[in-house]
C-alpha cells in the first residue's frame, strides 16, 4: 500500500483516518474546556476537582502501555480501538446516574481505561500507513483541530443559554460518535521492518530520557491549564460564550501550525521546534497566570497555543518515531502519552489543586510556567537529533 500518494485510495484512506480525528476531538472538546465548570457546579472543591480530572493523565501512566502490549501481541490494532470506544460509550453513560464525588471518581476511572486506549493506537497506525509521507500527518490530524473548534464555539453558548447540566449527556452523544468512527477506520497497516535494537536499550538512551522528560515537564505545566483555565476565565467575569471562543482561537492557532509542520520541520531540525515551543509555554502560562484582566493577552496568549501543544506535539511524535521503530511504533507512542500525558498530566492537575487554593491563580500558572523553563533547559543542553530525523518528518 502507498499511503500517502495522488491516488482515489489514498484519499480514502487520509479520510477515514480523519473521520476518527475529528470524532475523537470533537468530544475532547466538549469535555476539556467545560468538565471542570460541570464539577463546579456540583459544587466540589478545588482539590477534588482537580483529583477528579487527574483520573485522566493518571489512567494514561499505565493503561496505554497495555493495551499497546495487548495490541502489539495480539497483531490487532483496529480491532481493539473498536472494542474501546464501545466500552467507553457504555461507560460515560454513568454520568448520567449519578453526581456524587466517588460515583464519578468510579465512571471517570472506568471511563478512562478505556478512553485512553484509541488514540495512541490510531496514531501509531496513521505513522504506519504513512509511511515515507510523515508530513501528511498534519493534514490528516488537522480535523481533529477543527472537530475541537467546533465544539468549543457551539457548546459555550449552549451552555450560557442552557446551563451546564446537559454536558453529561452531550458527552454520551460523541463517545458514540466517536465509536461509529472507529468502525470506519482502515485495516491495520502492513508491518514495518523488525527493530533491531531492544526496547530497554532504546529507552535508556540519554536523548530518549531528555526527549521524555521534556514531554513530562509539558505536560505538568499544561496541569493549571486543563484543570482551571475556564474557571480562572469565569471566576474573572468572562462568559461561557467568550470561554468557548478563547478555547478556540488556541485550536485555529494549532490548526495553522499543523498545515505548516512540513515546512516547519523541513527548516528546523526537531530538537529546535520542542526548545522553541517550550519557551512560548513559558510565557504562556504567565500571563494566562498574571494578566487575567486584559482580554488582549489573553487571546494572545491562546495563540501561543500553536507552539505549545500544536508544534510540540508534532515533533515529538517525528522523534517518537525516529527512535522507536518497527513493532515497538506502538509502545512508543504508548510511552510518549504514558509519560507525558500521563505522568505529567497528573501531576500538573494534581499539584495546580492543592496550588490553586493555597497560593492562588497567578502562582499555581506561575509554577506551570517554571516546569516549561526546566525542560527547555533539558532540551538545549541534551537533546540532539539527525537531519534525516527532521527530513523524514516533513515527508522530504
Amino acid at each position: 500500500m502507498h499511503p500517502a500518494g495522488s491516488s482515489g485510495h489514498g484519499h480514502a484512506l487520509h479520510a477515514r483516518l480523519s473521520l476518527f480525528y475529528f470524532a475523537y476531538f470533537a468530544m475532547l472538546g466538549a469535555y476539556a474546556p467545560y468538565f471542570g465548570l460541570y464539577l463546579q457546579s456540583l459544587r466540589f472543591t478545588p482539590e477534588q476537582i482537580g483529583m477528579l480530572l487527574a483520573l485522566v493523565p493518571v489512567v494514561r501512566i499505565v493503561a496505554p502501555a497495555l493495551w499497546a502490549w495487548v495490541a502489539d501481541h495480539r497483531g490487532a490494532h483496529r480491532q481493539l480501538v473498536l472494542a474501546t470506544t464501545l466500552a467507553a460509550t457504555v461507560v460515560s453513560a454513568g454520568f448520567l446516574l449519578g453526581t456524587s464525588f466517588a460515583w464519578l471518581f468510579v465512571v471517570l476511572l472506568l471511563l478512562n481505561v478505556f478512553w485512553s486506549a484509541s488514540l495512541p493506537l490510531v496514531e501509531a497506525s496513521t505513522f504506519g500507513h504513512l509511511r515515507g509521507h510523515l508530513g501528511d500527518y498534519g493534514r490528516i490530524r488537522v480535523w481533529g483541530s477543527i472537530s475541537f473548534i467546533l465544539a468549543v464555539a457551539l457548546l459555550g453558548p449552549l451552555f450560557d443559554r442552557s446551563g451546564i447540566a446537559l454536558l453529561p449527556i452531550l458527552i454520551l452523544a460523541l463517545f458514540a460518535l466517536l465509536s461509529a468512527a472507529a468502525w470506519a477506520l482502515p485495516p491495520d497497516p502492513a508491518s514495518a521492518s523488525h527493530a533491531h535494537e531492544p526496547l530497554g536499550r532504546i529507552m535508556l538512551r540519554p536523548e530518549v530520557i531528555v526527549l521524555f522528560a521534556a514531554c513530562f515537564l509539558m505536560a505538568v505545566a499544561h496541569g493549571p491549564y486543563h484543570a482551571f483555565y475556564s474557571i480562572h476565565l469565569v471566576e474573572n467575569g468572562y462568559s461561557k460564550s467568550a470561554v468557548g471562543m478563547l478555547w478556540a482561537v488556541s485550536v485555529i492557532a494549532e490548526i495553522l501550525v499543523f498545515l505548516w509542520m512540513p515546512r516547519i520541520l523541513g527548516r528546523f531540525s526537531i530538537a529546535a521546534v520542542i526548545a522553541i515551543s517550550l519557551l512560548c509555554a513559558v510565557v504562556r502560562f504567565a500571563a494566562i497566570g498574571w494578566a487575567v484582566d486584559s482580554a488582549a493577552v489573553i487571546a494572545l496568549a491562546q495563540l501561543l497555543h500553536a507552539a505549545t501543544f500544536g508544534a510540540h506535539h508534532a515533533a515529538a511524535l517525528a522523534a517518537i518515531h525516529h527512535f522507536f521503530k518497527g513493532r515497538y511504533q506502538a509502545r512508543g507512542q504508548a510511552l510518549y502519552s504514558a509519560l507525558g500525558f500521563g505522568a505529567g498530566g497528573a501531576v500538573g492537575m494534581f499539584a495546580s489543586g492543592w496550588l490553586w487554593t493555597h497560593l492562588g491563580p497567578a502562582l499555581t500558572f506561575a509554577c506551570g510556567s517554571a516546569a516549561a523553563l526546566l525542560a527547555f533547559v533539558l532540551v538545549a543542553a541534551r537533546l540532539r537529533l539527525p537531519r534525516i530525523a527532521t527530513a523524514a518528518a516533513s515527508g522530504a
